[in-house]
């Protein structure tokens, strides 16, 4: 049995569209159940929230509820799954959660508090701005596994620019863990157990569904390690395969899923091993109309949301604007010829953009193409012509990085 223990709350996505009830939490106790795992949920709810909890469990079938009588929950909006949510945050501090279980996942929350007492213990503080390391919740634990991000490490550590090893090490020491994973995006994870480094990739999907997949990654993690007793390394794995399935079908996997689905590992390419296994410096040309206000929003967001994956964003709109075709023409090509690759908006087929697709592919340079509105007989030459095409915006992101990393 694995007493899994954080919030449960409702999640609204504008594109793609999902309206669901999960949280942390929610989405790891029925990971854990869909492998065939006991588990149990122990969570703040409100009388909305058992409901849900109630028919998701099939009133305690699928695993056990033990819930914490609050006056509501958080709901979490999105846009898409880059943004940073809107979240409807409850108006009174939850009451301290209590666990002696000998198996816990244990997520942080937003708006409360637990203090475990556990042999297996497996920590996400779940907050990049202010993470609260496991000893700080007055938590224990014979057998500790961390699972963190490098943003989380680093605040959980004072904001040291560190390595992710050096960061492993010191979290480590600092809590008394004996497993530290660190979650590196495209490059996959860093996993430290008893003082030994290894590494295991990220895994490449054709779509990539983000909201929830850190909770899947824990959930795969912890079942494989405590209740399969698999090897740290090897659970890490197992997790981020699962992780990748998550990603891909929006779906949990049942072992004889997890077991058929193959992924291809993201490659790491030699001009990036040799940069250092780092995206930053690699300069992505971004094309697309820029003539609305709604074209220009999704150019402000996917460059933000590039740059915040440590990309070089080239945006003719930011460099060189509107004009007549002999100022801006020559200009916009020689940014072009700079570029390493190119992410290509593609929605109402703009003839500019369309003219830079077909000038980069000439060049050689790897081209992402993103449109959610254009059918199959428009993008038959960015088809042919090798381009990756996707439907979906965080998609494209993941796409571009993939592409970046591969050079």
């Amino acid at each position: 049995m694995i007493t899994v223990i954080g919030g449960v709350y409702f999640e609204y996505v504008a594109r793609p569209a999902w309206r669901q009830f999960y949280g942390s939490a929610g989405r790891a106790v029925e990971a854990i159940a869909a492998l065939g795992g006991q588990a149990r949920l122990v969570s703040p709810m409100d009388a909305r929230a058992k409901a849900q909890i109630a028919a998701r469990s099939e009133d305690g079938e699928l695993y056990d509820v033990v819930p914490v009588d609050v006056d509501e929950v958080a709901a979490f909006q999105y846009t898409h799954g880059l943004v940073t949510p809107a979240i409807n945050r409850p108006t009174k501090a939850y009451p301290p959660i209590r666990s002696s279980d000998p198996h816990v996942v244990l997520f942080g929350m937003i708006h409360g508090e637990a203090t475990v007492d556990a042999d297996y213990a497996v920590y996400d503080p779940q907050n990049v701005v202010g993470p609260l390391s496991f000893s700080a919740t007055g938590s224990k634990a014979r057998h500790l596994a961390l699972i963190l991000n490098r943003h989380e490490a680093r605040a959980m550590l004072g904001d040291v620019d560190q390595s992710a090893e050096a960061m492993a090490q010191a979290l480590a020491a600092q809590e008394g863990a004996e497993v530290v994973i660190i979650k590196q995006g495209p490059f996959g994870a860093l996993v430290l157990h008893n003082g030994v480094v290894t590494r295991v990739p990220a895994y490449r999907t054709s779509s990539v569904w983000k909201v929830g997949s850190g909770d899947q990654f824990v959930a795969n993690f912890a079942y494989a390690w405590i209740e399969e007793r698999r090897s740290p390394e090897a659970a890490a794995d197992r997790a981020s395969r699962a992780t990748a399935f998550y990603c891909q079908t929006r779906s949990l996997p049942s072992p004889e899923q997890l077991d058929a689905f193959d992924p291809a590992p993201i490659v790491i390419g030699p001009r990036t091993l040799a940069h250092g296994s780092s995206v930053r410096g690699w300069k992505v040309y971004l094309a697309g109309p820029f003539f609305t206000l709604g074209q220009l929003w999704v150019i402000e967001e996917a460059k933000s949301a590039l740059e915040t994956m440590g990309l070089e964003v080239i945006s003719p709109f930011h460099l060189v604007g509107h004009g007549a075709a002999e100022v801006v023409v020559a200009k916009d090509l020689a940014l072009l010829d700079e570029a390493d690759l190119v992410l290509a908006v593609g929605d109402g087929m703009d003839a500019g953009t369309i003219f830079e697709i077909g000038y980069a592919r000439a060049k050689g340079k790897p081209v992402v193409f993103y449109a959610e509105n254009e059918p199959g007989e428009d993008r038959k030459m960015m088809e042919g012509s090798g381009c990756r095409m996707t439907s979906d915006f965080v998609s494209a992101i993941y796409s571009t990085v993939w592409e970046a990393v591969a050079l």
